[in-house]
């Protein structure tokens, strides 16, 4: 899968996401680091790439609705979450290919204990 990873992650989550066999596209490295939710959004739109963050603008299916995206996963953090917490937290989703497959046109809410899916499979 092609992922596109937002700014307010660390810049290990490329190495991450490469680990498990994907590719990922961080924003920064493509002058988007402080660009706009809806800049990202179209930036993941025209390039058919899943985006990946822990800003919950984009949990809002009104604003971002997933069928339109080829999936948006938002990281489901404690507040004064490390890096290494981050990169955990999206293990939980990786370490689950099935769901992983799953992604295109749906939002995808990963926490610690669990994934959550809109709309379900």
């Amino acid at each position: 899968m092609r992922f596109l990873i937002d700014a307010d992650l660390p810049r290990d989550t490329s190495t991450v996401l490469a680990s498990y066999g994907h590719v990922a596209i961080d924003v920064r490295d493509i002058g988007l680091g402080r660009a706009q939710d809806s800049e990202i959004a179209e930036y993941a739109r025209a390039n058919t790439l899943c985006i990946v963050t822990a800003d919950w603008g984009f949990s809002d299916i009104r604003v971002y609705p997933p069928p339109r995206y080829s999936g948006i996963v938002v990281l489901g953090l404690p507040a004064m979450s490390t890096g290494a917490m981050t990169l955990e937290v999206l293990r939980v989703l990786l370490d689950r290919p099935d769901l992983v497959d799953l992604l295109p046109g749906r939002l995808a809410i990963v926490e610690k204990s669990r994934v959550r899916l809109r709309p379900p499979p």
